[in-house]
């Protein structure tokens, strides 16, 4: 079961991703069950719904595509049906008939693509199409929402006796029209409708002179509506046959409605099935716009987000026109929990947020902006504790509000968690809550979770350098422009840039070194070195990629000459070939001239025969031997000349590895207590005070560290 708090939803801030997915929805119930999604229990569940939202993806790119799924609310209707003795309305039906007819399509459609849609199948295939609720309610009513004159034959009878009197007011009322406008006894407007009633504009002074009734007047009096007696007579009989009418339209609504009574738990399982046909579109549209994907799910405890998106930021960066920076995270059981420092402003937070929320996203059945070839995992508990969360109700500080929230977490981590903690141990003295910051990310480790923190606290980045499992990172900062990267780089701690980014901000130059002055030079100078590190770093990824170029180039260089040298031999044998074929023939002519001239002096026919079929018998045999023979003559040169090229290639491969391992390899270097170090690339010398399991104190004066022994290199050996 996942466990995540409204805080943790809040932190993430997963109601907009809800917000935003219920906008693709084209029904009022999927958007209500889009606001509602939450992460999910079971592990079969979330895998099934990833698996629809993905199927529903890509029929976006392939010709399959899904029918469409929109259908009115029925509930109403089906409350209705459950009360005795009610009738539902035209358009009910409608909506009724409309939603079994797109199930129905849904259904078949999904029968006959089930190996392109085998989750959305699997659904499908639980419900049978259902013809009748159509076939029976469209034998009522029309395409238009109207009760069929066909529905019975009293209903039909009523409709042509109504059409019949109808027919004779219009005739009656005409007569009557004609005959007083010629007395003049109309206004110019001669008529009008008063109640639904066809009725004459008489002038006032003609009233009494015209049999019928009065219906109304004219503002000024000037006029009076009057309808003729004839007609009067005839209304009487319409509305008894409206009213006729009228009742058996209700018997037939009356009737159709039991019949659907009988359909109820077929149309609600249909209803169900259509919105959450809905919800998995809408999540599907959502993922086609932040270019999401599937991650490769992983049954053990990894996470490997390749160019992960934060997808709140992609969305705003995307309206504005602005870049947005992919990260790439890698988590598993040897680095669980990656300790992020660097200057505020930098991304720590919203690194910190792209992997909570993608946890999210993806434990609820949404596809997440990352690379293909990303990997995920489920965790039965995400907790966070992002941002200053004082409570003025109940009285709690920042510190205070951390420290319930640490409680909550020693009390709920383990093995399966996955923690996020923005600003770790801030709040309290910075000795004081370093320390208490340095005890729970230690208890954290032991309990084997997995989580991420940001933190500007040295002993924290020192503590992540020496426990197993931890490793630090940083966000990349120019120390040139200050202004960030964007970028996350493991393995190594960050500078927070605290009086570099204070200058940047306008603060006076004499300012900041009395702030200096006032800080341990220890402190100055861890600060200086690890920004010195991430120097060294960006020159060690520069220096890296360009050899990697240099070696594709040489590799593609070298391919072309094999490439062109079997191109010359391949011509040079064609060549020899022709040759060897002219000389043959020339050959064969001088030896059958020469045994003509023969014939031609001494005429004997027996020897000229014999000389002939010798030289075909020669030539016959020379030909069987050279057939044998070529093979092995023409391979020859083709193997040695391959053999030539790929030692070639192989001596540049060499070469160019060599030269990359030159500049990358360092000894192992042979150290003792005493003897004096410093880091490869580095400028700081200290003294190996202990060497144990691998790893040396090293005392720089202001501070000691541990660092592992591959890490260094010998400035001068200990005085024996």
């Amino acid at each position: 079961m996942v466990h995540v708090s409204a805080g943790t939803l809040k932190d993430l801030e997963f109601d907009q991703i809800r917000q935003l997915c219920a906008g693709y929805c084209v029904t009022t119930l999927g958007r209500s069950a889009v606001l509602e999604i939450s992460p999910m229990a079971l592990v079969s569940d979330v895998s099934h719904a990833l698996n629809k939202v993905n199927e529903y993806h890509s029929s976006f790119d392939n010709n399959n595509t899904i029918p469409n799924h929109g259908f009115e609310d029925i509930n109403k209707a089906l409350k209705m049906m459950s009360i005795e003795n009610t009738y539902l309305e035209t358009s009910d039906f409608r909506n009724l008939a409309s939603l079994a007819e797109t199930a129905n399509a849904l259904i078949l459609f999904f029968r006959k693509f089930k190996d392109y849609y085998p989750s959305l199948h699997e659904d499908a295939s639980l419900m049978e199409p259902n013809k009748a609720i159509g076939l029976e309610v469209y034998a009522v009513i029309d395409k238009f929402g109207v009760v069929k004159d066909s529905a019975s034959a009293l209903l039909s009878q009523l409709r042509r006796d109504i059409r019949s009197v109808q027919g004779k007011i219009n005739t009656s009322f005409a007569r009557a029209l004609d005959h007083y406008q010629k007395l003049d006894f109309l206004d110019d407007i001669r008529e009008t409708v008063v109640d639904n009633r066809r009725v004459l504009a008489v002038k006032a002074m003609y009233r009494k002179k015209i049999k019928g009734s009065i219906l109304g007047s004219s503002k000024t009096g000037s006029i009076v509506y009057m309808e003729p007696e004839s007609t009067f007579l005839m209304h009487r009989e319409l509305h008894n046959l409206q009213f006729e009418e009228q009742e058996e339209v209700i018997r037939l609504l009356k009737s159709l409605t039991s019949v659907m009574r009988s359909f109820a738990p077929e149309l609600r399982r249909f209803q169900f099935f259509l919105t959450d046909i809905d919800v998995v579109s809408a999540k599907a549209n959502l993922a086609l716009t932040l270019n999401a994907v599937l991650p490769h799910i992983s049954e053990s405890k990894t996470l490997q987000l390749i160019d992960a998106y934060h997808p709140l930021l992609y969305l705003s960066h995307l309206k504005q026109g602005l870049t947005t920076y992919p990260q790439t995270i890698r988590m598993n059981q040897e680095h669980r929990i990656i300790v992020i420092s660097g200057p505020n402003a930098g991304g720590k937070s919203i690194t910190l947020k792209t992997v909570g929320l993608l946890q999210l996203m993806l434990q609820s059945g949404f596809l997440v902006p990352v690379k293909e070839g990303s990997t995920m995992c489920f965790f039965d508990r995400i907790l966070s504790d992002i941002g200053d969360n004082q409570s003025i109700e109940n009285h709690l500080s920042t510190y205070s509000y951390r420290l319930k929230q640490m409680r909550q977490f020693l009390s709920k981590c383990n093995p399966k968690t996955l923690f996020l903690i923005d600003e770790f141990g801030t709040g309290s003295d910075p000795e004081l809550g370093g320390a208490l910051a340095e005890a729970f990310l230690e208890e954290f480790n032991d309990r084997q979770a997995m989580g991420l923190i940001t933190t500007h606290y040295a002993n924290l980045k020192l503590l992540a350098n020496e426990l197993p499992n931890l490793v630090n990172a940083n966000m990349q900062f120019d120390e040139n422009t200050l202004e960030p990267r964007y970028k996350l780089i493991t393995g190594q701690a960050g500078s927070s840039f605290t009086f570099e980014v204070a200058q940047k901000n306008g603060i006076p130059f004499g300012l900041i070194n009395k702030a200096k002055k006032k800080i341990e030079g220890g402190k100055i100078r861890f600060d200086k070195t690890i920004v010195k590190l991430q120097k060294e770093r960006e020159k060690m990824e520069k220096i890296s990629k360009s050899l990697e170029s240099e070696q594709k180039k040489k590799s593609k260089e070298s391919d072309k000459m094999a490439e062109t040298n079997a191109k010359i031999q391949k011509k040079l044998e064609s060549y020899q070939e022709l040759y060897d074929y002219n000389q043959r023939l020339i050959h064969l002519g001088q030896k059958i001239s020469q045994i003509g001239e023969r014939y031609g002096k001494h005429k004997l026919k027996k020897r000229l025969i014999t000389e002939v079929m010798q030289l075909v018998e020669t030539e016959n045999a020379k030909k069987k031997q050279s057939q044998a023979s070529k093979p092995k003559a023409l391979n020859k040169p083709i193997t040695e000349i391959s053999k030539e090229v790929q030692d070639k290639i192989k001596t540049i491969r060499e070469s160019k590895h060599k030269q990359v391992n030159k500049s990358v390899e360092k000894p192992t270097p042979i150290l003792q207590i005493g003897d004096e170090v410093r880091l490869f690339d580095g400028k700081a010398v200290g003294t190996i005070e202990s060497v144990e399991k691998g790893k040396a104190l090293v005392n720089y004066g202001a501070f000691t560290t541990k660092v592992s022994i591959e890490q260094l290199e010998l400035v001068k050996p200990v005085k024996p």
